[in-house]
Order: C-alpha cells, then sequence, then structure tokens
C-alpha cells in the first residue's frame, strides 16, 4: 500500500543503514586502536582479563628492576673482591723479597713501605665499594634480596662476603708489616690462607650474580610470554579489518542507495493524481 505517512521501505533501509553505519565505525576504530578489545564497552569479560595481565606485567618490571639492583650490588662486591685479590699477590711478592735476610736496610724499608701501602688500599677499595648504598665487602650489609615474583612475597638472596682486613676471609692484620724477615714470613703465610678463602668468597658471590642473572632472564621471558597472551587476546588483526572495512564502505554507499530509492516511492503518489 502506497501511503504518504508511512513509509515502511525507508524504515528498513534506514535501520539497515545504520546497523552498517555502526559496524563501520567499530571497524575504523579497530583500525586505528589496532586494537579489537580496547575497553569493556568491546568485550567485558576479556577487557577485565587482560587488565590483570597488564597489572601482572608492570609488576614484573618492578620485579626486574630489583633483579636488576641486586645484580648491580654483587657485581661491584665481585669487581672489589678482584681488587683485593690482585692487591694482595702483589703484596705476596713484596712479603717474599723482604723475607730474603740477605737484603740491606734500604730494601728492606722500600718493601715494607710498598707492603704498607698496598695493605691500606684494600681498606679503601672495601670502604669505597658500594652500589646506592649497599655494600656487600665491608660487613655493613649481611645480605642483598631481590623480588623473585609480581606478588612481592618471594625473594632471591645474595650473601655478603666481608672481606676487610683483620676479618675472617682476609685474615691479614691492618697492621702488617714485613718490617723484618720473620715479619715477612709471617705475612706470606697470613697472605696465602686470605688468598685461598677469598676465592672461595669471590666464587660465592659469583654464584649469587649467576643466580640472579638466570632468574631475571626467565622474569623477562615470562613477562614477554604474557604480553603476548594480552596481544592475543586484545588485539585486532589489520588485514582482517581492513578488509571487512572495504565491504562495510561498500555497503555503506549501497545502503545510501537504497534509501533514497525507498524515499522516492511516495512520490509515485503524484502520478495517480494527473
Amino acid at each position: 500500500m502506497l501511503s504518504v505517512n508511512t513509509n515502511y521501505g525507508a524504515y528498513i533501509a534506514l535501520q539497515n543503514l545504520n546497523s552498517t553505519n555502526k559496524a563501520l565505525s567499530e571497524t575504523q576504530n579497530r583500525i586505528n586502536t589496532g586494537l579489537k578489545v580496547a575497553g569493556p564497552k568491546d568485550n567485558g569479560a576479556v577487557f577485565a582479563i587482560a587488565e590483570g595481565l597488564r597489572a601482572d606485567v608492570g609488576s614484573l618490571n618492578a620485579v626486574k628492576t630489583s633483579l636488576d639492583h641486586a645484580t648491580s650490588v654483587v657485581d661491584t662486591a665481585i669487581a672489589a673482591g678482584q681488587a683485593v685479590s690482585d692487591l694482595l699477590k702483589e703484596m705476596k711478592e713484596k712479603a717474599l723479597a723482604a723475607k730474603d735476610s740477605s737484603i740491606d736496610v734500604n730494601s728492606r724499608a722500600a718493601y715494607n713501605t710498598e707492603f704498607e701501602a698496598l695493605r691500606d688500599q684494600i681498606t679503601t677499595i672495601i670502604s669505597n665499594s658500594s652500589f646506592d648504598g649497599s655494600n656487600l665487602v665491608d660487613g655493613s650489609t649481611a645480605n642483598v634480596q631481590a623480588l623473585a615474583n609480581a606478588a612481592g612475597d618471594s625473594f632471591i638472596q645474595a650473601t655478603a662476603q666481608d672481606l676487610s682486613l683483620s676479618g675472617t676471609i682476609v685474615t691479614l692484620t691492618s697492621t702488617a708489616t714485613i718490617s723484618t724477615s720473620t715479619k715477612a714470613s709471617s705475612a706470606i703465610s697470613t697472605i696465602d690462607a686470605s688468598i685461598d678463602a677469598l676465592g672461595l668468597a669471590l666464587a660465592e658471590l659469583g654464584t649469587d650474580s649467576k643466580k640472579l642473572g638466570i632468574h631475571k632472564t626467565f622474569v623477562q621471558k615470562l613477562s614477554d610470554e604474557l604480553q603476548n597472551g594480552i596481544g592475543n587476546l586484545v588485539d585486532a588483526d589489520l588485514a582482517t579489518e581492513s578488509a571487512r572495512l572495504q565491504a562495510l564502505q561498500t555497503k555503506q554507499q549501497l545502503g545510501i542507495q537504497a534509501l533514497s530509492i525507498a524515499n522516492q516511492g511516495p512520490s509515485t503518489l503524484l502520478a495517480l493524481f494527473r
């Protein structure tokens, strides 16, 4: 039935055009953002899951920062230990030279001066081996901890190694000298024991550093997998969206034409009155 009051065909054409425009807007938004789920309106359940995973990724970033900090503290301690080891070896060389009872007084005094300078340098190195306020080799810190998980309830620990003079590792005293052959001989024995103990301490520090590095690698891989999982949930397939955009644009043009044709329907009534 033809009517100037009700144009059913135009209503249907308009509904279809509105539906196409809505789908076109959604597709354009996906292309613009690169996301098929950009907000809770798109898919509430998936958005909530993705937000939780994003929070986990942020927490893992904090874990990586903590591991980096702890690793730097341990590596600083290792560098100090290696420097002390080199000094002890050089001190042993001076002590061996001073052990020779046939050298004159001036030579012995020169060896002793060098020995004491190297001895004091150990203290200087130990006291300056801090990273961000943490020193694992001067006896001021028992250990350093790093976060191990996103929940913050698990930790990885690196144990301190006190390398100070007169300690349990470097047993050489802060007043040791080689001013006599007897003192030089005693110093050699003490230095040998200190070098052996220092080697074990460095091995433990190296193990702790490696342990932190291994866990950081794991945390990085875990973070990458979470990021990949988030992408699988919310990222748009741009190739598919591009094809859908072309189809919807064509459908939109056809819908406009269909609406135009439907709107011309009532004008045919005029022909009945001519």
